[in-house]
């Protein structure tokens, strides 16, 4: 299962519904839940924005999208975050 397979564009851009987990052994993509959230896995810690770093780094590393086309529109501060991609 790869992460490019959940991730459609509309007019350049996407929204992501992501639940994470931090404080894992690796940063991974592993689980598409049933209503479409993406379940992504994250070794950084939730504290001062190391898990939305992370998160944002592994986005960016996964979909080849510089960081800077990424961004977290919601749940900065949550376990479920949403996600703007932009091309």
């Amino acid at each position: 299962m790869q992460l490019k397979e959940y991730v459609k564009f509309i007019d350049n851009k996407a929204y992501l519904r992501i639940k994470v987990t931090p404080r894992q052994s690796k940063t991974e993509f592993f689980q598409v839940m049933e209503d479409g959230t993406l379940k992504i896995r994250l070794k950084a810690i939730p504290e001062k924005w190391k898990a939305n770093l992370e998160l944002i780094r592994y986005l960016s590393e996964e979909l080849n999208i510089p960081k800077a086309k990424i961004e977290i529109i919601s749940g900065a501060g949550d376990e479920v975050k949403m996600v703007r991609i932009s091309l």
